[in-house]
């Protein structure tokens, strides 16, 4: 019966012999005491075996239950599979996917150079050793050589006496001797510890530990588990017991390596950080909307060098939409420019590191993504007190004008070196007039911002070489990888980018083409670049009095009609080009990547990909826009198909009961 019930979901289910053979049959005794492992002697009966465990897996998920196995369907992403329920009972968002690879990549890279400076410690630790040993013989040596006027007050602390005929020579003699023996001594008691270290065991690397704080149907941290080499233990929080239930039941649903490496619990997330301070090694924030509220636990709880990945999707409130907002949840003032997404990740940036210093901890950011309708970020944590003194020379204010593109940064701190001493200073400013000297508007202010590198390009070249490389284990291989190439082809050094549409619309003139705009900004000498954030979007090192220059340059040889003299436009072309530019083809005006014509903007891959409901919602006819007419009416019939109790007609049993 149990089986017939279950056919339609079986059907869905699609599992191939080798999943089957895979999944643990001794864990599986915890659910079901009618199962047996299968030998060699029962190759004839390999089947019904098969027809067998897959029933006791449906009766474990039934008996766990409260409605029909009919009502839920597998969602199989990686190799992990997940049972998700009709009714949106656990928030589950396919467009993830994206977020969830590139997240693997990162952990994977993550692991591999957290070996390496592992090795390389104990490396280190070993030539310390080593000179200690050698330290202590130089000691030894000294030790022996006899001494041709012994001091008659013979002290046992072991100082030369110095007489007062000794010369300078034999003076710093004796000091070197007396300096290297206690260096010997020092360095031995090291050694001695390290050996007890090694001894105990305790010098080996254990596996990193993961922390989701908000699992919700686990599918991330079964992901992690299943596919990540060398992950250690993987920590699945929520505050919400559906979503803890439906964890708890996938972990079991995905075999013993799920059930092995996972765990579930239901708690809150901020106190479970605050509670376990300084203990993973990886702390993923993915939360439904702003992760502000979850920054302070989550810079305490990730260990010393491991890296926390956050991801934002309240991208109105970060792009300008709601300033006072943003600057309440983020302490940062956001600006509605062409740039305002990559300023919503280097506002996320800056927030997380004001949290980190105020327990002495900064941030390094190795990758910032902007994707689908999201930023996310992964940085690493360090101590370090003096380190957290560079916080300031790290962020600035933005200037933006409101008549025309330019824009200008505002860094809040900078230093001063005297011989090996440096001292810290407040930036110096303003560095921009009352009015915009290319248009005379005013100015906006924003910020502050980070304003130094948000990607470490050595880590992105790795991480696109793994991705390449195990290509077929990442679901969205094609988006993943054009973001990371876009991505490795960047100017770090240079925050936020112009448009070129926005420069022409200003000017009210044809646009160049991209390539003729970068030969120009090259053969003036300067750098330039695209960025993964926008397609039209250009990185430079060149001041916007040159970009000006560049495009008056364009519109003498691409006239435009006369417009009122008031207009920006009109102002800026006014004033005559100090820099002649040259439109002239330039070897570096494409990247690697758009000399090979690698595709690095991809369309999104079906209809009403991005956001969705959040659980617990009830799926109505408004909510077509987010999930497309098929999702909703089949949640409106799956609802109309089950009769409220109280409106059910009555039976015989009924009245007689």
């Amino acid at each position: 019966m149990l089986f017939a019930e279950g056919r339609f979901l079986k059907l869905q289910l699609k599992l191939s012999t080798s999943t089957i053979t895979a999944i643990n049959r001794f864990s599986l005794l915890n659910y079901c005491s009618s199962f047996s492992a299968i030998t060699t002697e029962q190759v004839n009966c390999q089947e019904q075996q098969k027809e067998h465990t897959l029933n006791s897996i449906l009766h474990y998920i039934s008996s766990t239950m409260s409605t029909d196995l009919n009502d839920y369907k597998i969602i199989k992403e990686g190799e992990a599979e997940i049972l998700m329920h009709a009714k949106n009972e656990v928030f589950y968002n396919k467009t993830q996917v994206n977020n969830r690879d590139i997240s693997i990549a990162v952990l994977r890279e993550f692991i591999s150079r957290r070996k390496q400076e592992h090795e390389a410690t104990l490396s280190k630790r070993k030539k310390g050793t080593q000179k200690a040993t050698e330290n202590e013989s130089v000691k030894e040596e000294a030790e022996d050589v006899p001494r041709e006027t012994p001091s008659e007050n013979h002290e046992s602390n072991g100082k030369c006496e110095v007489e007062e005929n000794t010369s300078p020579e034999e003076l710093e003699a004796c000091s070197s001797v007396k300096g290297s023996a206690k260096i010997a001594e020092d360095c031995s008691t090291a050694g001695e510890q390290t050996d007890l270290t090694e001894g105990k065991g305790q010098v080996e690397l254990k596996p990193p530990r993961v922390l989701e704080a908000l699992s919700a149907s686990g599918l991330r941290s079964l992901r992690y588990a299943c596919e990540v080499e060398g992950i250690g233990q993987v920590v699945a929080l929520d505050n919400d017991i559906v979503s803890v239930e439906a964890c708890r039941r996938n972990i079991k649903f995905n075999g013993s390596v799920a059930i092995s490496k996972v765990e579930s619990h239901h708690v809150d997330a901020r106190v479970y950080m605050l509670t376990h301070p300084k203990e993973f090694d990886v702390v993923d924030l993915d939360p439904y909307g702003s992760p502000s509220v979850f920054l302070d636990s989550a810079v305490q709880s990730v260990a010393d060098g491991g890296i926390l990945m956050c991801t934002a999707t309240d991208m109105a409130v970060l792009c300008g939409a709601n300033g006072e907002v943003c600057y309440s949840k983020y302490g940062s003032y956001p600006l509605r420019g062409k740039y305002c997404h990559e300023m919503a990740l280097r506002i996320l940036l800056a927030s997380i590191e004001s949290h980190a210093n105020r327990y002495k901890r900064y941030i390094v950011p190795v990758l910032s993504v902007q994707m689908d309708f999201y930023v996310r970020v992964f940085v690493r944590i360090y101590t370090s007190a003096s380190a957290m003194k560079n916080t300031p020379l790290k962020l600035s204010y933005v200037y933006q004008c409101t008549g025309c593109d330019s824009f200008h940064l505002q860094p809040i701190g900078r230093t001063i070196s005297k011989n090996t001493s440096v001292r810290y200073l407040p930036g110096f400013g303003p560095v921009v007039p009352q009015e915009c000297s290319d248009c005379g508007k005013k100015f906006t202010m924003g910020g502050p911002i980070w304003s130094a590198p948000i990607h470490d390009q050595d880590w992105v070249g790795s991480i696109l070489a793994d991705v390449k490389s195990m290509k077929n284990r990442y679901p969205a291989y094609d988006r993943i990888s054009a973001v990371l190439t876009t991505i490795s082809e960047e100017l770090t050094d240079v925050p936020l980018f112009l448009s070129l549409h926005n420069l022409c619309a200003t000017l009210k003139c044809t646009s160049p083409s991209a390539v003729m705009f970068r030969s120009a900004v090259i053969n003036a000498g300067y750098r330039i670049s695209g960025t993964h954030v926008n397609p039209l979007g250009l990185k430079s090192d060149a001041p916007m009095d040159v970009i000006w220059d560049i495009m008056r340059c364009w519109v003498k040889n691409h006239p435009v009609k006369a417009q009122p003299a008031d207009q920006p436009g009109s102002v800026i072309l006014a004033k005559e080009p100090v820099l002649q530019a040259s439109f002239a083809r330039a070897i570096s005006s494409l990247s690697k990547a758009q000399a090979k014509k690698v595709v690095r903007f991809l369309p999104n891959p079906e209809r009403h990909w991005g956001p969705k409901l959040r659980a617990g919602r009830q799926i109505t006819s408004k909510h077509v826009s987010l999930l497309g007419p098929a999702a909703v009416n089949g949640a409106l019939n799956h609802e109309d198909d089950e009769e409220p109790k109280s409106k059910k007609p009555k039976t015989e049993n009924d009245i007689t009961s």
